[in-house]
């Protein structure tokens, strides 16, 4: 029995209705300052090139797809692989040229190109950021791999040991941190790169069984943590040469942000009670020796980007727990979450990846965390699906529907950077000009374009009126330009962004 008159039932439902319909607008809301990466692989040829062999054609056509693509659902940073083993994508004076470009690891691009160049280049027209990935310690994928003749292994043998089916640079050689800084700081030094970029693998993932062969280091280097607290001098070397790499980036190129995507637990709270409320057999601390929050909260790294690939019911390691967990270790740094787009399958065996709808729903709960500010997607390809064509249109149509500025990161600088001015209009094609600094960290890097329609009243760099970011002086209305007021306000190479121009008017 209906115990409610008529016109109470109707405009309890009219309520209903306007709730459900303003929920599903703030889940749509496009934040103005948002991370949105997408990691593209290189090593065993993941995701670019899709092959090795390719000719620079056929690899610099990909580069291309692969970037109007990401630039279409609202990316704005490319997290790219140029040292998956050891070796280059991009041409080094210290390691060969990397296998997965030719198929045989020393042998160049022909005809020459640099595809690292390239990538940047690309990525910096379109108003997107290069994150250069390492892999610190992967000499060999698969022991059976055959290195080049100027490979720094065949000089320094003794830097390396095998583990399982692969070979790895030994974690507690300061050779082998000295090495790697110089890596790090040639690509810095001679490469526009935005950030440079470490994922999970730092001392290998443990093979049951098999102990990692590092007890006569132990004995030979391990100092005062010798005999008894090796798991403790294992994570002393990690946090090293984690600070090696911080000073020297940034001793290079003090706007070059340095981050790191790690595992997804750091502890469980039966380890520790500051962990997780998990059960992961795997952890940053204990498996891989690397105590993330730690860098994060000693102001060594610029931003962590937890890898949560997990549903939300996974009985060991579930999103949302993991979610809220890392949004408390931010210590004022960036926070941003991985996400799992290759896990979305309808055939999947779970509920909650058979459809993109579960997938997106982690998305709308990142961000409404207070120290989230984006995310990043494993990896390039699953873009390229069919079955995924419906991530695609939802990302474009309303979760980055709007272009999203990188957010910025004032700990390294807040300085905003001149306006642009002198807007111009020659038919479809809108350019402007811009002043230089001497300090090239405040120099108009990207360029933000904002439309309003006639009935705009105020002029707010407001999300909703961003048209476009790009990295060129100029913007082309392909679909022919509208009526109204156009102004563009500068970023510099951190983000931070300048006023707005004056207006230019479209009657």
């Amino acid at each position: 029995m209906n115990i409610y008159p008529k016109k109470i039932v109707k405009s309890l439902t009219v309520i209903l209705i306007l709730m459900f319909l303003t929920h599903s607008l703030l889940k749509a809301q496009n934040p103005k300052r948002e991370f949105r990466a997408v990691w593209v692989s290189s090593v065993v040829n993941i995701d670019w090139p899709s092959k090795s062999g390719l000719s620079t054609m056929e690899q610099t056509q990909e580069i291309q797809k692969i970037l109007d693509k990401h630039k279409e659902n609202g990316i704005n940073a490319i997290i790219l692989q140029v040292r998956p083993a050891a070796d280059a994508i991009y041409n080094s004076p210290l390691e060969p040229w990397s296998r997965y470009l030719s198929g045989t690891q020393g042998i160049a691009p022909q005809p020459y190109y640099d595809p690292l160049e390239l990538w940047i280049n690309e990525c910096h027209k379109r108003g997107m950021e290069l994150h250069a990935w390492l892999n610190p310690y992967r000499v060999k994928q698969n022991l059976e791999d055959s290195l080049a003749a100027n490979h720094i292994l065949n000089t320094h043998p003794e830097w390396a040991w095998e583990y399982g089916e692969r070979v790895y640079f030994a974690p507690d050689n300061p050779e082998v941190w000295n090495f790697v800084k110089q890596v790090v700081v040639d690509i810095v030094s001679r490469y526009d790169v935005d950030a440079i970029h470490f994922d999970d693998y730092f001392y290998p993932y443990e093979i049951q069984g098999v102990e990692i062969p590092d007890q006569h280091a132990f004995e030979t280097r391990g100092g005062a943590y010798y005999p008894d607290r090796k798991e403790d001098w294992r994570r002393h070397n990690v946090d090293t040469i984690i600070q090696m790499l911080s000073i020297a980036i940034k001793d290079e190129k003090p706007w070059v942000k340095f981050g790191i995507s790690p595992f997804g637990v750091w502890r469980n709270r039966t380890q520790d009670p500051m962990g997780s409320e998990t059960k992961a057999g795997t952890t940053n601390y204990d498996g891989l020796y690397a105590d993330v929050i730690y860098w994060q909260k000693m102001g060594w790294i610029d931003y962590l980007m937890p890898q949560l690939y997990w549903r939300d019911d996974h009985p060991v390691a579930d999103y949302s727990s993991l979610a809220y967990w890392w949004n408390d270790f931010s210590y004022g740094r960036a926070m941003y979450f991985g996400l799992a787009p290759y896990r979305i399958d309808k055939k999947s065996d779970y509920k909650l990846w058979k459809k993109d709808k579960y997938f997106l729903d982690q998305i709308d709960l990142l961000r409404t965390l207070e120290n989230v500010n984006g995310f990043g997607f494993f990896s390039s390809k699953h873009f390229f699906r069919k079955d995924l064509e419906s991530l695609n249109k939802k990302l474009q149509k309303n979760y980055c529907s709007s272009p999203a500025i990188v957010p910025e990161m004032p700990w390294i600088n807040a300085i905003a950077p001149a306006a642009p001015y002198n807007l111009k209009l020659n038919g479809d094609t809108l350019s402007w000009e811009n002043d230089q600094n001497i300090d090239e960290m405040n120099n108009s890097r990207f360029f933000v374009l904002y439309y309003y329609n006639k009935e705009s009243s105020r002029y707010l760099k407001e999300s909703s009126r961003i048209i476009q970011i790009t990295g060129e002086k100029n913007f082309i209305f392909k679909e022919g330009i509208k009526k109204g007021v156009y102004r563009l306000s500068s970023l510099d190479r951190l983000n931070n962004e300048s006023q707005l121009s004056k207006e230019l008017i479209v009657h």
